[in-house]
């Protein structure tokens, strides 16, 4: 048997990527040193694929997203230069950014508005471009029905013809490809029939290029396996991790002859190792329906860190983990195996990290638990009493900017060259001066800034028990920014309080309220590795206990406004929509569950990056007080997803885009808000920045903030 992988991670192994790209920003490198970085990166990953696997593809690297290397390919956007290129990423011109699918990998959304089916050319050939440069692996695309999907701005009735367009300038790059890898994961999403007869239409125009296509689908199952065994592919790939639906029609109506399958048999996006014998059982029982099958990864690994080599964690957690090599190793083993032989240890050890009375603490929670006894209407009016807050009240979303300094100061306590008493008077004078100044600034409600902080989930996970952090587990959320995803392996529990120290002591030294910020437990399960011995459900109740837990210490302690974000409540919901109800019950409960304390106490919540549109009923069940949503990139448009349901909350609009590191002025600001007050009433409405400010920095953090506070006292005396 054949092995093939994709999606090697590109970030490198001391985070090479994300030096190359920053120093380019920061004028430390130039355009040439960045792009050989790039070349060299991506010549390390062929290496490694050659070292393991049968077949691979070349081309995966990027600028910052492949999503938006398809958009210049085509010619929806003229990059002709690096800069030009990062101003669409990161400038004036910055493209509105969401979740890939049900990742927490954010791709830059393509926009079609005013633009004609005779404005798409092929403008940049990059797989070709890869090909001569590499002359190893099968060029890579994004497939045009992903691509067009995952786009904004056309009418419904043109989508089609947008497509074939899009199709005719693909057929002009594959001409001199041979043979090639498409990605298609939109092909598992809620896919009509009118869709797929446009995309066998656009697939047959690819093939009249005479390139034979491997063609991949992944994170989910497809539901028109019988009209895709009609497109004219070479090879179909196929998860039968996360898509039991391939493997259960495939038994029941068989593979076509003439084709290859793509097996994605181990696991491209939770860590926990593949079962050999199990899964070269599977193999060799779908060989009787399929002549030729290749095994690979289900789904690109780049939501894998790269090795688990030199990670110190414990013996008995390291035996179950596979990383991005581990899995290139895997698949080698299961290739090497399937004809029967013997196959060598590749141990699984047994389960650890059980706590019986965090699961008996579950197990008696009752709908009393997941409910308010007091409704908003009643809340707000005590809260209205207790905080006398003004109107259109200033905050920010949590942290500050993390310095050089606070990073090694950080990094000497952990390696334990300053004691910590040291660190600790040092984090608060970083408090202290914050405080300071976001009183100076005119800000309504305060933060502590978070400055103890390395990441918003593997803060608090290094905090509780039953969950494990990486030493180098790092993988790429967008650009170049990346995380640590911890991984929860047992039942978790909170031996003692988290952040009580810190937001005591800012709220200790002003009058205004501080805000105590907490991750949501969704958001800590979507951006860990989650065990798989117990439902997730289960593992949501164990962290929101824990939470719960913290906001009541934050109440004797006498704190406020509590703010638990939860960013990726839309991206950990199922891809295909009949599976949302039951994802949505225990999602909602695990919120509602953290935050259910008294009604005097404020609950904001946080969300960013996502299509409200779709989840706008799922969002008003949650019982919040406060939600605060990203408006800057959609320039207010997201309100219109609020407008649709009887939203009577209040909302901190995102009016500040922190991903860039253009600084709004004030009338930009103001742009946004009064798009929001032609449907919400300007009692309701917060003034903030739409996400944290910790990969700013502080010149541009400083303006901004000026803008933003002038802002709100501007929109206050217009109401005075």
């Amino acid at each position: 048997m054949k092995s093939y992988a994709y999606g090697f991670p590109r970030i490198g192994a001391n985070r090479e990527y994300k030096q190359a790209i920053e120093g380019y920003w920061q004028g430390n490198v130039s355009a040439k040193e960045m792009k050989d970085k790039l070349d060299e990166l991506q010549q390390g990953m062929l290496l490694t694929y050659e070292k393991y696997v049968d077949f691979f593809p070349v081309g995966e690297m990027t600028l910052y997203d492949h999503v938006f290397d398809t958009a210049c390919m085509v010619g929806l956007y003229k990059a002709e230069n690096v800069d030009r290129y990062y101003d669409y990423c990161r400038g004036k011109n910055t493209l509105k950014m969401t979740k890939w699918f049900n990742t927490n990998y954010h791709y830059l959304v393509p926009n079609f508005s005013g633009r004609q089916y005779a404005d798409l050319q092929l403008q940049w050939n990059k797989a070709r471009e890869y090909k001569e440069k590499f002359g190893k692996g099968l060029p890579y695309l994004l497939g045009p029905f992903t691509f067009l999907k995952l786009s904004e701005g056309f009418g419904r009735k043109n989508w089609e013809e947008f497509l074939m367009s899009l199709g005719e300038v693909y057929k002009k790059a594959l001409e001199s490809l041979g043979e090639v890898h498409i990605d298609e994961p939109a092909f598992v999403t809620d896919v009509t029939g009118e869709e797929v007869a446009a995309a066998k239409k656009v697939y047959h125009l690819l093939a009249s290029s005479g390139c034979q296509i491997n063609l991949f689908t992944y994170y989910d199952g497809v539901d028109f396996l019988k009209e895709l065994y009609d497109f004219p592919v070479k090879a179909i790939g196929l998860d039968f991790v996360h898509g039991n639906e391939n493997l259960t029609f495939i038994e029941k109506h068989g593979f076509p002859e003439e084709k290859i399958l793509i097996a994605g048999v181990v696991d491209g996006r939770n860590v926990w190792r593949t079962d050999i014998r199990k899964t070269v059982g599977m193999l060799q029982e779908l060989l009787k329906k399929a002549k030729r099958i290749a095994a690979s990864n289900a789904g690109p690994l780049y939501h894998l860190p790269l090795t688990v080599k030199g990670e110190n964690l414990p013996q008995g957690l390291l035996d179950q983990l596979a990383f991005a090599e581990e899995r290139l190793y895997e698949l080698q083993l299961i290739a090497k195996f399937n004809g029967g032989k013997e196959i060598p240890e590749w141990r699984v050890a047994s389960k650890f990290g059980t706590d019986e009375a965090v699961r008996a603490r579950v197990s008696q929670l009752n709908e009393s638990d997941f409910k308010k006894a007091v409704p908003y209407h009643e809340r707000i009016e005590r809260q209205k009493e207790l905080l006398k807050l003004p109107a259109f009240p200033a905050t920010t979303i949590g942290s500050f900017p993390q310095t050089a300094e606070l990073r090694k100061k950080r990094a000497d306590f952990r390696a334990g060259r300053i004691s910590e008493d040291d660190y600790k008077k040092f984090i608060k004078q970083n408090i202290s001066d914050l405080v300071k100044l976001q009183e100076e600034l005119g800000l309504d409600v305060l933060v502590h800034g978070e400055f103890e902080r390395t990441d918003m989930v593997e803060f608090f996970a290094e905090k509780m028990d039953g969950i494990a952090t990486t030493k180098n587990g790092w993988i790429i959320s967008y650009g170049t920014r990346g995380y640590r995803p911890p991984v929860i392996y047992g039942d978790v529990s909170r031996p003692e309080p988290m952040t009580l120290e810190e937001i005591t002591f800012a709220q200790s030294l002003t009058n205004k309220p501080v805000k105590g910020m907490l991750t949501g437990c969704i958001t800590i399960i979507a951006w860990s590795f989650v065990r798989e011995d117990v439902p997730e459900s289960e593992v949501a109740y164990q962290i929101g206990s824990c939470l719960r837990d913290e906001v009541k210490d934050y109440e004797i302690a006498g704190i406020k406004i509590v703010q638990v974000d939860e960013p990726a409540i839309r991206e950990k919901a199922p891809i295909k929509k009949r599976n949302w109800d039951k994802y949505f019950d225990w999602a909602i409960k695990s919120f509602n569950l953290t935050t259910n304390t008294s009604p005097q106490t404020q609950i904001h919540t946080h969300m960013c990056y996502s299509d409200f549109s779709e989840i706008i009923n799922q969002i008003v069940q949650m019982d919040f007080d406060v939600i605060s949503i990203e408006a800057a990139r959609s320039k207010g448009e997201i309100i219109e997803s609020f407008a649709q349901v009887d939203f009577a909350r209040q909302m901190g609009i995102g009016v500040w885009d922190v991903h860039s590191p253009v600084v709004p002025s004030t009338n930009d600001m103001a742009e946004i808000v009064q798009r929001v007050l032609r449907v919400m009433p300007g009692k309701n409405v917060w003034i903030n920045p739409d996400c944290g400010l910790k990969t700013r920095q502080w010149e541009e953090t400083l303006l901004a903030l000026k803008n933003l506070s002038n802002l709100s006292r501007h929109l206050r005396l217009k109401v005075e």
